[in-house]
């Protein structure tokens, strides 16, 4: 066939070079016969034409030159190829965080296969909507997994995409769906009221009322001020507003500047509002129609009606006062009375009174009171004193115990006491005695007693000691007597 006399077979002569070397070379040394059972393991050598075979023996007697050489080409078949180094696998879940006018901020997440060699960081590239050419946004590969490519051109869509690189290669690169529109993000307007100011925001008259409110939006919103839905009047209500925020002013605050105004923070139809209540308070007027209306023994009743001023503000209560004739000296009577009547008692005899009340709010006392037109008597009344006949009772009595000699039991050489209680008019007279023997100046024994409680000690006491004791009171009345047993025993 042509392929035998073609020289195109000198290439395969040279492939499977390392196979002729290993099937002939057990021809040729026919002692190793045994190891012809390789040749038919590699399907290569069954797959060819009989047109390789033939030209193998030639090739085996040019190769027996080389014989010595033959054995130690076996050594190497065994050793598998080296696999080849696998790039790391995508990044993952890559998304825009954020985009402004020239910029766009990307973030993913690391991807799950770095391959043998360790990630030497990401590239991000970029490439313009209808075009192909995709440029790199950093010069260096980085690790983390966060980025912003800044210099890009309001209004341009731009295609994004993100390579993992290692030693091994890059990785086939995670590419956003659809083009990113570089322009400014809208940030819907919002208010971002104080909390003091929450609720009713109160000032005195004349002091100053300045306020900011921060707000966030973007582009800057359009900021509107009004009051019962009418514009503010600028000559009284000064504004003043910035990108984040804006003041209300008032120089001097007056009572017409009281009321609920409305904020309002607008973007191309997106609108947040707040309202801010303002109190302006001022001192109430006096109550009125104030009357005396009783006075009895050292007390006065009076009554009045509420200021017709509150001073745009809630009344808390009235303060009373009273006045004495002599002094001429006013004096708080009652506080934060929280009715319009009260009763003022613990007045002196014989003086007498004036009365003025005061209406108080959150911004004080009014600055005038309201004065009762009567004046209060305390008028001395005439008594006469009849002592109280308390009848005459017999309080003779002759004596009684009424606490008994308890017996007791001491121990030799501790001074111990013996007590009893006894009453009786006239005060009867205490007699001890021990055995029926009255016991009478003897420093062993003191006796004593003192409000009807009899005592009698007796000082280290030895057995001859112990014995029957009796107490006995006298009085002209009769006597009576108690008496109990001591024991007296030695130190064990």
């Amino acid at each position: 066939p042509p392929p035998a006399t073609d020289p195109a077979p000198a290439a395969p002569k040279k492939e499977p070079v390392p196979n002729t070397k290993e099937e002939p070379a057990p021809a040729a040394e026919g002692p190793q016969a045994p190891e012809h059972p390789p040749a038919p393991e590699q399907p290569p050598a069954p797959a060819d034409e009989p047109v390789p075979t033939a030209e193998a023996a030639p090739a085996s007697e040019e190769a027996s030159p080389a014989a010595p050489a033959e054995p130690q080409t076996p050594a190497p078949e065994p050793e598998p190829e080296k696999p080849k180094a696998e790039p790391p696998s995508s990044p993952l879940a890559l998304a825009v965080e954020e985009v402004s006018e020239n910029s766009v901020t990307l973030t993913w997440k690391a991807p799950e296969q770095t391959g043998h060699s360790s990630l030497d960081g990401y590239v991000v590239e970029t490439c313009k909507d209808g075009s192909t050419d995709w440029t790199a946004a950093n010069q260096e590969p980085f690790l983390s997994t966060r980025y912003t490519i800044q210099g890009l051109s309001s209004g341009d869509k731009v295609h994004v995409r993100v390579k993992a690189v290692s030693a091994s290669g890059s990785s086939v690169p995670a590419t956003l769906q659809q083009p990113v529109l570089v322009r400014e993000i809208l940030q819907l307007p919002k208010i971002r009221m104080p909390r003091h100011l929450r609720q009713m925001y109160v000032r005195r008259v004349g002091d100053a009322v300045n306020i900011m409110i921060p707000f966030q939006g973007k582009p800057r919103p359009e900021v509107i001020w009004t009051k019962g839905g009418q514009p503010l009047d600028s000559s009284r209500v000064n504004v003043r507003n910035t990108d984040k925020d804006t003041v209300f002013f008032i120089r001097e605050a007056q009572r017409r500047d009281s009321g609920t105004y409305e904020l309002a923070v607008r973007i191309n139809g997106a609108e947040d509002k707040a309202t801010l209540d303002i109190r302006v308070i001022e001192p109430p007027g006096p109550p009125q129609n104030l009357k005396l209306v009783d006075v009895w023994g050292f007390n006065v009743a009076l009554e009045w009606s509420p200021p017709a001023d509150n001073g745009n503000s809630e009344i808390k209560g009235y303060t009373v006062q009273k006045s004495d004739k002599k002094s001429g000296k006013w004096f708080t009577a009652l506080e934060r009375c929280s009715r319009t009547s009260c009763t003022i008692s613990d007045l002196i005899i014989g003086n007498s009174y004036s009365f003025r009340v005061f209406a108080e709010n959150a911004c004080g006392l009014s600055q005038s009171p309201a004065l009762a037109s009567a004046v209060a008597h305390i008028e001395k009344t005439k008594t006469s004193y009849q002592p109280e006949k308390i009848p005459q009772r017999d309080m003779m009595e002759p004596p009684k115990f009424t606490q008994p000699l308890p017996d007791r039991t001491t121990t030799r050489g501790y001074s111990t006491h013996l007590f009893c209680c006894v009453r009786g008019f006239p005060q009867p007279k205490i007699i001890w005695l021990k055995n029926q023997m009255e016991i009478r100046e003897d420093p062993k024994y003191i006796a004593m007693s003192e409000n009807g409680v009899c005592s009698l000690e007796i000082r280290k006491p030895s057995p001859f000691d112990g014995g029957i004791y009796t107490c006995k009171a006298v009085n002209p009345l009769g006597e009576a007597s108690v008496d109990c047993r001591l024991d007296v025993k030695g130190k064990s």
